[in-house]
């Protein structure tokens, strides 16, 4: 039984082949058509998963997306109602659009589904459509290494549903307790990433790498104006203060009032009162997650918790969530947002509709999350020859070496190995790594490679084996999806001269020996490598490891700000030769920049749209 799980039409389209319960392939549009979090119909998806699962349109028994856009209008119509008459032109101006597009979408889908993949098929016979918040339950249990968990999901809005409780058992998940909108911590986080002058939807990670900077004065605001918190964690927002139930912004002049003036504006230098509110709407945030993890475990007695939704992504909260020990184990699903919404539309119709069994053997049915395309030696070569590119073609054990021995010598190596990942993490497939005892690497990264922030914190990888010997934690974190604080045998002794240090300031001062993944509160997002998932990878890791002593390498994602993460050989040539990246590894092929035609660099940082 092969099911084709579609996410499309509001940010970061995707699809997804589940066969027999395993998961086949899945990629974000993006990718493809270069244009980041592409909302359109995932065409070139849809068209790589099934390459990937050597099969034509004719062998998909099901398509099935990932929510339900009548009741999504029913939403919208109910909330323009009890707030009318505001919102008066912001409901006008979507209406047209919701009855074009949104309210006929099975006719939509079926004419989509038909220009892609061929009028032969009755597709209007294989469609089916599931719950936007029961894809996202689907995509947190299905794929864990659990019989039996809690399954906790949180983002901003699906139909109506913003947070939901769900047991799941075998091939079984129910949902047992909603939060409805306009009450949504998803959207509380998205109106302080608005005000402080960020973009929704895209920002919100921006806002956690703020936080640290700066210090929660405004939290205690936030908890007696903004939203009510209960002991189980459920929460009601006092809308006096938010616009996004009938205006075009998400904050309005009462928010503004509140904190003391209007959002900042885009692109403007940050200042002290910007961190300071980042670090007070993280902190609220933790404090609901912590909550609401607190009353999922009392009532429902589970000993698991899955996360997903685009809170789940809030890595600082996972972190504490872990250090507070409520459950015995977490697990969390990489594709968190709404392209991981494509793959539980298609896990939950194979076990929840189609009563499937799941796959035997337990573990982590992710596969690392290495669910995307990847290319054979010979294609690589052909591809990076005509775009004019100089390589040598090198063992397996010199490739490892040459990208090791640039890394010790302080370079950017760009690496583009094996199935690209679904979600929005490299985490070694299509990464960009650099030594992290470098205490240049950060602001070089940041300023010369990625042409992004310089408050923005980098990642390190870390070797499975070796995690407890650099960081607070002994766990597997293979998505890069915890936080955890670096040992404090691996720190630096501050100055009094350092401890005055306020803001972005704080940002120079070598934090450890590995400063260029230590955030300016010792913590570093961690990505554990394994041998049994990423094999070449671990290979690099462990090389460097015996050149320096350290096993870990700085990872972020192969792309500059604004553009998707790098598909293609071609992709990662032309990121390559745009940047201040120094060497790139594809496949078996090492490309050194001083060897290359000077004539194809570019000025690639104005090539994509501000994120």
């Amino acid at each position: 039984m092969r099911v084709l799980g579609i996410s499309a039409y509001y940010h970061d389209s995707a699809a997804c082949l589940v066969a027999d319960g395993r998961i086949v392939a899945a990629a974000q549009e993006e990718r493809f058509t270069r244009r980041k979090h592409d909302p359109a119909f995932p065409e070139q998806a849809i068209r790589y998963c099934l390459h990937e699962g050597g099969i034509g349109a004719a062998g998909i028994d099901h398509v099935v997306f990932y929510d339900k856009p009548f009741l999504k209008f029913e939403r919208l119509l109910e909330t323009y109602l009890a707030f009318a008459p505001r919102g008066r032109s912001s409901f006008a101006a979507a209406l047209p659009v919701w009855l074009k597009e949104k309210l006929f979408q099975k006719s939509l889908l079926v004419g989509e589904l038909s220009r892609v993949l061929g009028k032969d098929v009755d597709w209007q016979a294989r469609l089916l459509f599931s719950e936007h918040h029961l894809s996202h339950a689907a995509s947190a249990f299905f794929p864990s290494p659990f019989d039996r968990a809690a399954v906790l999901t949180m983002d901003g809005v699906g139909e109506w549903t913003t947070t939901s409780l769900a047991v799941g058992a075998g091939n079984d998940l129910r949902v047992h307790r909603e939060i409805h909108f306009p009450h949504s911590l998803g959207l509380l986080y998205s109106a302080f990433t608005y005000y402080t002058g960020f973009k929704v939807n895209s920002g919100e990670y921006k806002v956690m790498g703020l936080a640290p900077y700066g210090q929660p004065k405004y939290a205690d605001l936030i908890r007696e104006h903004l939203v009510d918190v209960k002991d189980d964690g459920s929460f009601r927002l006092d809308m006096q203060y938010f616009d996004y139930c009938t205006g075009l912004t998400m904050t309005n002049e009462r928010f503004d009032r509140l904190f003391g003036g209007p959002p900042r504006r885009p692109e403007t230098p940050l200042s002290q009162r910007d961190m300071d509110l980042a670090a007070s709407v993280q902190a609220v945030t933790e404090e609901i997650v912590i909550r609401l993890a607190r009353g999922v475990a009392r009532s429902t007695g589970e000993r698991n918790l899955c996360l997903a939704g685009g809170v789940a992504l809030n890595c600082v909260a996972n972190g504490r969530l872990l250090r507070e020990r409520i459950f015995d184990r977490i697990w969390i699903q990489p594709a968190a947002g709404d392209a991981g919404g494509a793959l539980g539309a298609a896990l939950g119709a194979c076990h929840l509709m189609l009563r499937q069994p799941r796959e035997a053997g337990g573990g982590d049915r992710m596969q690392g999350a290495y669910l995307g395309p990847s290319y054979p030696q010979e294609e690589i070569e052909r591809r990076l020859r005509s775009v004019g590119a100089r390589f040598d073609v090198l063992s397996d054990d010199a490739l490892i070496d040459g990208a090791a021995q640039a890394l010790a010598r302080g370079q950017a190596v760009g690496w583009h190995q094996g199935r690209m990942e679904f979600g929005p993490r490299a985490l070694g497939g299509r990464s960009i790594l650099g030594d992290p005892r470098s205490p240049t690497m950060q602001k070089l990264l940041n300023l010369k490679v990625k042409f992004r922030e310089s408050f923005r914190p980098f990642a390190p990888s870390v070797l499975r084996e070796r995690v407890a010997d650099w960081f607070d934690l002994d766990e597997d974190s293979p998505y890069m999806l915890l936080v955890a604080d670096v040992r404090a045998d691996r720190r630096i002794a501050t100055t009094e001269a350092d401890d005055r240090l306020f803001g972005i300031e704080r940002l120079n001062r070598a934090r450890s020996t590995i400063p260029a993944v230590t955030h300016v509160d010792h913590s570093a997002r961690i990505q554990t490598v394994h041998r049994e998932t990423n094999p070449r990878y671990h290979a690099l890791l462990s090389r460097f490891n015996a050149l320096t002593g350290c096993p870990l390498l700085v990872n972020t994602s192969f792309n500059v700000r604004g553009e998707p993460i790098v598909a293609t050989p071609e992709d990662a040539f032309r990121c390559f030769m745009g940047t201040r990246i120094e060497a790139l590894a594809i496949g078996n092929c090492l490309l050194l920049k001083d060897q290359q035609n000077a004539e194809l660099e570019s000025r690639y940082e104005t090539a994509f749209e501000l994120d």
